[in-house]
Formats: C-alpha cells, sequence, structure tokens
C-alpha cells in the first residue's frame, strides 16, 4: 500500500519532500511536517529559508562526507541561529589520503565505472571505485546495506535527532536518493510504516534524477565524477529498497535490524520515541 508523493518546491533544491502521510501496517500514517528529505542544500535562497522556518524546521541531518562538507563550503543554514546542523557521514573516511581513490570510478550505487581525471573533487565522494563491505547480488542494495555495516554509528545519530528534535528534521545528502533515502527508510520502518510505502517513497526520486544531475554537475565538488553518466545509471528503482528492506527486515520482523543498531545503543525506548515523533 503506498502513499502520496508529498513535494516541496523551493529555488534551491529539487529533491525535497515530506514523508508525512505515508501509511502505517497497523492503519495509521507517518506525521506530517515532521520529516523532510532533500538533496544537497547548499543552492538554498533566502525566500527558501524562511520557508523552512515556517515549516517548523529546528533540525537538519547531513549524512554527506566530510569532504564533501569541506569542499562545497557552508551552507546558507549553518548561519541561521534556529537551525541545528548534524552532520553524520555514511562512510568511512579514515583510509582517504588521496591514493587509496582510483583513477576509474563512478558512483557506488551505480552500473559500470567511467574513466575520470583523478582530482581533489573525486575524494570528496569516498564511495569511488570502492566494493561495498556488504554483498548483495544488487550492486546498490550492496551500499545501502554497506552504511550499516561501516557507519552504524551515524545512522543511530541520525535516527535519534529524529526522535528528539523540537521540530521538523530535514535529511540531506548530495542528491537525496541514496543515503538519505537508507536513512529516511530505516526511520519510516522503525515507526512502522508499510515497506510499500516506503519503497514508493525512495522510488519517487527517479523523477527528478534529471534535475539532480543537472545541479550537481554544474559543481566543482560533484561534476568531475557525475558528468557524462546518462540519468538512467542513478535511478532509484523500486527492487533497490525492496530488497533493502527484505534484507534488514525479513518477513517484517525487525529483529536483526535493531540488533546491528543495538551495537550503537540503539534501545527499545529509542524506537518508542522515534515512533512517538513520526506517528499521528
Amino acid at each position: 500500500m503506498a502513499g502520496p508523493i508529498s513535494w516541496i518546491e523551493l529555488d534551491g533544491v529539487v529533491n525535497l519532500r515530506d514523508v508525512g502521510g505515508l501509511p502505517t501496517t497497523d492503519g495509521g500514517t507517518i506525521r506530517p511536517g515532521r520529516l523532510l528529505r532533500s538533496d544537497n542544500l547548499q543552492d538554498l535562497t533566502a525566500d527558501d529559508i524562511d520557508e523552512l522556518r515556517r515549516r517548523g524546521l529546528t533540525d537538519v541531518v547531513d549524512l554527506r562526507s566530510d569532504a564533501e562538507v569541506s569542499s562545497t563550503g557552508p551552507g546558507p543554514l549553518t548561519r541561521e541561529e534556529w537551525v541545528r546542523i548534524h552532520h553524520h557521514s555514511f562512510f568511512d573516511e579514515r583510509d582517504l589520503d588521496g591514493d587509496d581513490i582510483p583513477e576509474t570510478s563512478a558512483p557506488g550505487p551505480g552500473p559500470e565505472p567511467v574513466e575520470t581525471e583523478q582530482s581533489d573533487a573525486a575524494k570528496a565522494l569516498p564511495w569511488v571505485g570502492k566494493e561495498p563491505t556488504t554483498a548483495h547480488e544488487n550492486p546498490a542494495t550492496a551500499h545501502y546495506l554497506s552504511y550499516l555495516s561501516d557507519r552504524p554509528d551515524s545512522i543511530v545519530a541520525g535516527l535519534r535527532v529524529i526522535a528528539e528534535a523540537e521540530g521538523a528534521v530535514l535529511v540531506h545528502c548530495a542528491a537525496g536518493k541514496d543515503r538519505t533515502g537508507t536513512l529516511v527508510a530505516i526511520a519510516l520502518l522503525l515507526a512502522g510504516a508499510d515497506p510499500e510505502a516506503v519503497v514508493a517513497d525512495y522510488a519517487a526520486s527517479s523523477e527528478r534524477v534529471e534535475r539532480i544531475l543537472q545541479r550537481l554537475v554544474a559543481t566543482e565538488t560533484y561534476g568531475p565524477v557525475l558528468g557524462g553518466q546518462p540519468a538512467e545509471w542513478h535511478m532509484t528503482r523500486p527492487e533497490t529498497m525492496a530488497e533493502l528492506i527484505e534484507h534488514v527486515q525479513p518477513g517484517g520482523d525487525q529483529t536483526q535490524l535493531r540488533a546491528v543498531l543495538a551495537r550503537c545503543g540503539w534501545t527499545d525506548e529509542d524506537t518508542a520515541r522515534l515512533r512517538a515523533a513520526l506517528r499521528d
């Protein structure tokens, strides 16, 4: 059972939506105005910022790598005192000394790599040329599962922001589809969202992929890596999220998912707070 896709149209982003209204497995809904998801926020205008404040935004979870944040510089929301920025990279960046980034690269969830010139910009993308640490026959699903195995601490930290924020939380990465899609999906599943609705929300980013790529390719950080790649490589296919969900909660059983999160301190009380924050 899918739910509505609530797009939010602003000038400085192209993949912003509210996951509120998605159905839960027990007949309820996810609370509107509580959890937003987006592509990167570097281009927000003054009017965009005013609109986000009007919508009750209090916290932002930035899932980009340390190198991405450093390369793009501080975004406009970092200058606003009324919003808190929480940076939780989904990559283990301890070995990113420059020598570990190969010259042949493509975004992890995409198909075959293309030849790109080695550059500092490529270092901003820690998935470039790296094999996922968790195996799966679907390459995109493998990368999403690797976020859980590589940085469960960041996933738990992001979930806690969602559970404890006073107002709306906006989760974003660069494109707002892979890292953002994984954290938002896990939050929704823990809150009891219907898996089909979670898949539909994830898949909706495909509607905006061409516009997402236009934004990213125009930047010094992402252009050298993403330039020339077809939009088809970056689509958010429903089966990718369906396979992730079946892996982390086979048959709807969240024992395995909660055990992974528990290694970083996530508790049943955390789940209860998350559900209370996200459910009507």
